[in-house]
């Protein structure tokens, strides 16, 4: 007789339950984890745009803001810059005539002096630690101290930069003069050396108040747009009264006198000559139109200025160059030809200071200097004073 072998009962459950979960596993759909979502590379055709800064004189450069704090910029000579804020990506597809300015910029390489106060007005000069002055060649307080400070170091004029002290010392932005133009091999190597070129342009803005509106553009790089809005806001309130008076029909000379004898004077369409007409008076030389790539300024010979202005109800000198006078005798030391003027005659000359033109938001105060010299009130002045 054959025996049957039999399994233990505690074996026999365990392959009756190895069996069901094989079964199960054999019938269970896969189960796949989800794949993780990749974001999509941020393209230049992509940028949305919000809005455009709002200018009400400039001219020579534009701004538009795009969502994410993007901004596209325009400068006059055709240069394009896109801006990416603090952290986020550089789009790809960027164009290759548009040069990338990542913020924050706080390392800038000033060449173009006159940009500086509007840096100090923004409460941003901490932002430039390279400079085309020296410490002794700033009428600018702060730009002196902090240069006497060591946080800004000369790092070379625009046609000389020290190109060793300033990739030492790193540099997001270089701001440059039209200056520049004569040296193009300068802003060449600058690019070829990764540092970001950018020429200021407010002197060829057209209207005197556009070369003030740049801070604006200095404030979109530096993220300051509500305190350039404020400061400029406050400016057209203060200046509303000037410009809505009616011309006062007095003549104005402004001029100096070179080492070679003959007197410097501004075209017509120079920017002074323009402020003396937003002040209230009317510029001693209207005809003198300046043409495509000429100088604001220009030499005349003594006969010629003696001829246009010997009638001229105010003479202005221009300290800038040679420094300035505090007496009519000084002045006719310069030339004594100048005693036959009706405005030394009748004591309405006047010399500008030697900071007017650093301090680039001071045209302001000058529009209101001659506007209170035309007008005859009893005012203080900023950047005129009498020659006694």
């Amino acid at each position: 007789m054959i025996k049957r072998s039999r399994l233990p009962r505690r074996g026999l459950l365990t392959l009756l339950a190895l069996l069901v979960l094989c079964g199960c596993t054999q019938r269970a759909e896969p189960q796949l984890s989800p794949e993780p979502e990749v974001p999509q590379a941020l393209s230049w055709d992509a940028l949305e745009y919000e809005r455009s800064l709002e200018l009400l004189y400039a001219e020579q450069f534009s701004v538009e803001y795009y969502t994410n704090g993007y901004q596209k910029i325009a400068i006059g000579d055709g240069n394009r810059y896109l801006v990416v804020p603090e952290g986020a990506e550089v789009p790809f597809g960027v164009p290759e005539e548009v040069t990338v300015l990542r913020q924050p910029l706080d390392s800038i390489y000033l060449v173009a002096t006159s940009a500086m106060d509007l840096f100090r007005q923004l409460d941003a000069i901490d932002t430039i630690t390279l400079a085309g002055l020296n410490a002794d060649g700033w009428y600018i307080e702060e730009a002196r101290e902090a240069m006497e400070a060591g946080r800004m170091v000369f790092a070379g004029k625009y046609g000389a930069p020290d190109y060793e002290r300033i990739l030492d010392l790193g540099c997001d932005l270089a701001v440059e003069s039209t200056m520049i133009y004569h040296n193009p091999e300068v802003k060449e190597q600058l690019e070829r050396l990764g540092v970001p070129v950018l020429v200021e342009r407010s002197s060829y803005e057209s209207h005197p108040l556009g070369r003030m509106e740049w801070i604006k553009l200095y404030a979109s790089l530096l993220g300051k747009e509500a305190e350039a809005a404020d400061y400029f806001d406050g400016l057209m309130e203060r200046l509303a009264p000037i410009l809505e008076q009616e011309n006062t029909g007095k003549t104005v000379a402004f001029f100096y006198i070179t080492s070679a004898g003959t007197v410097n004077v501004r075209r017509s369409g120079d920017y002074i000559a323009k402020s003396i007409g937003l002040a209230g008076g009317v510029y001693a030389f209207p005809d003198l139109e300046s043409g495509e790539g000429a100088k604001s300024t220009m030499n005349m010979q003594m006969e010629s200025f003696y001829e246009g202005a010997r009638n001229t109800d105010i003479l202005i000198y221009n300290s800038a160059i040679d420094g300035e006078l505090q007496t009519v005798d000084q002045l006719l030391e310069k030339s004594g030809i100048l005693a036959d003027f009706k405005a030394v005659q009748e004591g309405n000359v006047w010399c500008t200071g030697k900071n007017l033109f650093q301090e680039s938001l001071g045209l302001g105060d000058l529009i209101t200097d001659l506007y209170t010299i035309l007008s005859g009130e009893n005012a203080p002045l900023t950047y005129l004073h009498h020659l006694d």
